[in-house]
């Protein structure tokens, strides 16, 4: 039986420890960086000034802004009934049931981890099909292996017309197709969208100005319609994933510094994504459907029920799927469900990055038993299927 409340007490042990180990702070604090930690929330007083609700008051020749995202709330009555995937983290027991309304990533990962846990789920996902961001190949796996954990997907269920209260939790009402419907749960968590997180920054104070979608409007510097004001992260509402909000705190704070010298470059960029579900999912470079718009293709799918390391681990469910481009036969994408789905889709993206054709990854000895030698397993396949010639490595098997 799980013991959720030594479950969290590892979660917190652990935070803590990647806190106080990777968060940098110890080289913050050798370069002299002052820390105000606790400050309460903050806002412009004026274009150079930030004052908090604690009655800090700072003044700067350049600001950078990192506040983050929000979650996208809905227009719906008895919405203030439902919560947040930040209210399910922090939930002291296992819920006997949940609503979780939006399959997109973090709602697909709340619904996975909480299945995981005991959870009796019920997943809502307003658009065709769940995942809607991924190769529709990795989608419909995904669905179907949920489904088979027990979980009550409904894709393309209709409209939400409101949630109210129950003796037991909450209900939500919805109709499609001029019939009424609803679902009960314990709690219901609503993930439909992400916003970036302004609404207390007084912005236009400082003459910052806001694009259509109501993220910050930055140039390739991340300099705001204020010159001397910078954006990094979720908020300039790009890929609102860690690895980039990294990558632009480190542009903004160097163009903060020296000058609009070192601009945000999204073209062309890899970018691998996934998350940690079960099963995992993994994806880099351009969906099948999306090459297909604007290449000559070619896909190969290797079934992790035929490979090495994932019969020995017990893993069989899942494939990695390869798109190649058929005149340069350069990777142009790859889709992975199952075990070990990112690191494998990391591995495609360093040599999508390095422009490799796909029998040159092909020729690659790689160790084995790995998930990693599967991804050369599909390139064989598809060098083999192109007519392209790759030695000793086409007898091998993943």
């Amino acid at each position: 039986m799980l013991d959720y409340k030594r479950l969290l007490t590892r979660v917190r042990e652990v935070v803590s420890e990647v806190d106080a180990q990777s968060s940098l702070r110890p080289q913050i604090d050798a370069l002299g960086v002052t820390v105000h930690e606790q400050a309460g929330a903050a806002r412009f007083a004026d274009a150079h000034t930030i004052e908090t609700k604690g009655g800090l008051r700072l003044q700067a020749d350049k600001i950078i802004i990192c506040t983050g995202g929000v979650n996208r709330r809905l227009p719906i009555p008895g919405f203030e009934l439902t919560s947040t995937h930040s209210d399910a983290w922090n939930l002291t027991s296992v819920p006997p049931s949940m609503l979780v309304i939006g399959a997109g990533a973090t709602g697909v990962q709340v619904a996975s981890i909480f299945n995981a846990l005991g959870s009796r789920i019920q997943l809502f996902e307003a658009g065709q099909r769940i995942l809607a961001t991924e190769d529709e190949s990795v989608s419909a796996a995904a669905a179907a292996a949920f489904r088979e954990s027990g979980m009550v997907v409904q894709e393309n269920f209709g409209t939400i017309e409101s949630f109210e209260k129950t003796a037991t939790g909450v209900r939500m009402n919805y109709s499609k197709g001029g019939q009424r419907f609803s679902a009960e749960a314990r709690l219901a968590v609503v993930a439909v969208g992400w916003m970036a997180d302004t609404a207390g920054l007084n912005l236009a104070e400082a003459g910052v100005e806001l694009n259509e979608r109501k993220f910050i409007k930055v140039d390739e510097y991340l300099r705001t319609s204020a010159p001397h004001i910078f954006a990094a992260g979720d908020i300039i509402g790009r890929m609102m994933l860690v690895p980039q909000a990294i990558q632009g705190g480190f542009v903004a704070a160097s163009n903060a510094v020296q000058g609009p010298t070192l601009p945000l470059l999204l073209e062309d960029e890899v970018a691998p994504t996934g998350s940690f579900t079960e099963p995992e999912y993994a994806q880099v470079g351009l969906t099948e459907a999306k090459a297909r718009q604007a290449h000559d293709i070619k896909t190969a799918v290797v079934n992790f029920d035929s490979t090495t390391r994932t019969i020995i681990d017990g893993r069989k469910f899942g494939f990695c799927k390869l798109v190649v481009d058929r005149k340069t036969c350069k990777i142009l994408g790859c889709h992975v469900i199952g075990e070990r789905a990112v690191d494998i889709a990391e591995v495609a993206a360093m040599a999508i990055a390095a422009g490799m054709r796909v029998d040159d990854l092909a020729r690659i000895p790689l160790s084995y038993p790995t998930y990693a030698g599967i991804l050369v397993n599909v390139a064989v396949k598809a060098a083999h299927e192109l007519g392209l010639a790759i030695g000793w490595q086409a007898h091998q098997a993943a």
